[in-house]
């Protein structure tokens, strides 16, 4: 089974969007360049962002129809509290906290207007 490990965002600024991801994600990244920017974690997993501006990038792509998104324990404070910690980092929130089909949750904005969501895990589960 091929498993997904990897997540570019194309930004206009790699340096500047690594240091508003450094604040959430607190970690520094593995690999810094002028047009690329890559955070590994443990799970395996890697979060690139890539330069608009790169040589030989190329993209027919439009808008952000996707987040990235971090699914936290069924508590209702832990999303909270990564509310107001991000509020504190001055993050934009475009969709403040609100109830869900899946639970409490809310939607901020990276530098390039990407989005990211914080949920709790199913209800159900």
């Amino acid at each position: 089974m091929l498993t997904p490990n990897l997540l570019l965002l194309y930004v206009q600024n790699p340096m500047e969007s690594a240091k508003f991801y450094e604040k959430i994600f607190k970690t520094k990244p593995v690999a810094s360049f002028p047009t690329y920017v890559a955070f590994s974690f443990t799970n395996g997993f890697t979060f690139s962002l890539w330069s608009t501006e790169a040589e030989n990038f190329v993209s027919g792509g439009q808008g952000h129809r996707s987040e990235l998104a971090f699914m936290v324990p069924s508590e209702e404070d832990q999303v909270r509290a990564l509310r107001n910690e991000w509020k504190e980092f001055d993050v934009q929130i475009e969709q403040d906290l609100h109830e869900a089909v899946f639970g409490l949750t809310f939607v901020a904005l990276d530098p390039d207007n990407h989005r990211i969501r914080v949920c709790m895990a199913d209800k159900d589960k």
